[in-house]
């Protein structure tokens, strides 16, 4: 999904294009080494902050090919604004400039919710409530804020933004919990995106395959 400000960047001089560019640039050769990095780049009036995030379960290699989408995204997406992110399957990026106004931590961003299958009804929320309980303590002893894992046909996975202590982490993740519950009801798969953290879920019977698996830079249009 991509999130855009709705203020446009008043740039004359050229010096936040430069500045983003800059920043982008570093934040695109960071990933090559480490799944989380964020940093500022200019002075004064001019600093622009950005980070950006892959899933703890991708290489290096894979984690710098989906990064590195996403500086082209940003231009063609939402243009030249304050404020933007995009975040893909394997990976997001945001950047604002320094004193714009962010969301809560745990605001809703964007969801998925897949089909409702009566069919798959028995006992699927007590399974479902138990595979949440499993990423909410996860997350949280995982040491990089990421936790996946499968439990009778439910494959799960949830995160956090890599600056988060392990105890706002998980209180961020049992948020998106519940609101995937609130907003997806008995759906069958679903992903939940808080400003601080991500959760999703998929149910499978026979040979089925979850939303979520592949790191690859799938990107969902805005609802």
């Amino acid at each position: 999904y991509k999130g855009c400000a709705d203020q446009k960047l008043h740039d004359p001089s050229g010096i936040y294009s430069q500045n983003l560019k800059t920043l982008l640039d570093s934040l695109v050769s960071q990933s090559e080494k480490k799944a989380f990095f964020t940093t500022t780049y200019g002075e004064g009036q001019n600093v622009i902050m950005g980070l950006y995030q892959c899933r703890g379960d991708l290489s290096n290699t894979d984690c710098y090919n989906c990064v590195s989408k996403i500086p082209d995204m940003l231009e063609n997406l939402c243009g030249k604004v304050v404020a933007a992110r995009v975040q893909l399957i394997g990976c997001y990026l945001r950047y604002e400039i320094v004193g714009f106004k962010q969301v809560p931590e745990t605001q809703l961003l964007y969801k998925v919710c897949g089909a409702k299958e009566e069919s798959y009804n028995d006992g699927f929320e007590e399974r479902r409530d138990s595979v949440f309980g499993m990423v909410e303590s996860g997350v949280k002893n995982s040491g990089n804020l990421f936790y996946s894992g499968s439990y009778q046909s439910f494959y799960v996975l949830g995160q956090c933004e890599g600056d988060l202590a392990k105890d706002d982490c998980g209180d961020c993740v049992k948020s998106a919990e519940d609101q995937a519950k609130a907003e997806c009801g008995d759906s069958i798969s679903s992903q939940v995106y808080l400003h601080k953290c991500f959760v999703s879920y998929s149910f499978y019977s026979k040979g089925g395959t979850n939303i979520s698996s592949s790191p690859g830079s799938m990107f969902f249009p805005l609802f």
